[in-house]
């Protein structure tokens, strides 16, 4: 199971949902694409498996992968304060790979008919639905 985690900014959440799966789903390989390099040390510090950074990575890993994770906002070009490249939002949507995607009003994207839940509880949530797929 080759799971891909994106994250921005500080990367705290791709943080926690690598902590989560690394836990969780055993045997899972992760994936971790930061849009910049903190993103990315952060994940790889959780415990991915391995790491890169940029807008080429997101391309290419969002073609060779099972599962892709991360904040909603990952879908839509120009959010996370432009972190989100077109071609990235592009990549992920056009990917094969199964999306599981975590709602944040900070996306600048709201969501209708989600109850609200603090991120450490959409992450379980999250990593549950990934831990039935394995």
């Amino acid at each position: 199971m080759k799971i891909l985690v994106i994250d921005g900014m500080g990367g705290g959440i791709g943080r926690a949902i690598i902590e989560k799966i690394k836990a969780e789903v055993k045997g899972a390989e992760v994936m971790a694409v930061g849009t910049n390099a903190i993103a990315t040390t952060a994940m790889l510090k959780a415990g991915a498996d391995h790491g890169a950074t940029g807008e080429n990575a997101v391309i290419y890993n969002a073609a060779n992968t099972d599962y892709i994770m991360g904040v909603l906002g990952i879908a839509f070009a120009n959010a996370m304060h432009g972190e989100i490249s077109p071609k990235m939002a592009e990549a992920l949507s056009q990917s094969r790979a199964h999306k599981i995607l975590i709602p944040t009003d900070k996306c600048s994207v709201t969501v209708a008919g989600v109850a609200a839940a603090s991120m450490q509880e959409y992450i379980h949530d999250a990593v549950g639905k990934l831990a039935r797929f394995s």
